[in-house]
């Protein structure tokens, strides 16, 4: 039991984000480009003032794996680098704690690459 209302926790948070990206989306002039990049600095934003984490310890993966919750990684590892290593920390503990983030698409997509064998669009 404890583990549906897990799931059901990170479904409601989780898609009550993208729900706001969607209407986003449909009701502004706003490209999707910086509706992303919006959702990322918010995240950092709402990590920085101490709101986020708690979302994060509430709904799990339903907070950390919408773009929001990369934006909330980046500021937790941007400050605990700041704690070990002072100001250099704050331009590599973002790098650090969002490594395999930003490596496992790159990864995937050049496997995907070598793989399928695009057709002509003739």
């Amino acid at each position: 039991m404890a583990l549906f209302l897990d799931c059901l926790k990170a479904f409601a948070v989780g898609g009550a984000i993208c729900v706001l990206g969607q209407i986003l989306i449909d009701k502004t002039k706003l490209t999707p480009a910086r509706i992303l990049v919006s959702f990322v600095v918010s995240g950092v934003v709402l990590t920085a003032i101490g709101v986020y984490e708690p979302l994060v310890e509430f709904a799990g993966a339903g907070a950390t794996v919408p773009l929001t919750g990369f934006g909330f990684t980046l500021a937790k590892g941007v400050r605990a680098a700041v704690t070990e290593h002072g100001l250099l920390g704050a331009l590599m503990g973002g790098l650090e704690a969002t490594a395999a983030g930003i490596t496992a698409p790159i990864l995937f997509g050049l496997i995907a690459a070598l793989l399928v064998k695009p057709d002509d669009k003739t």
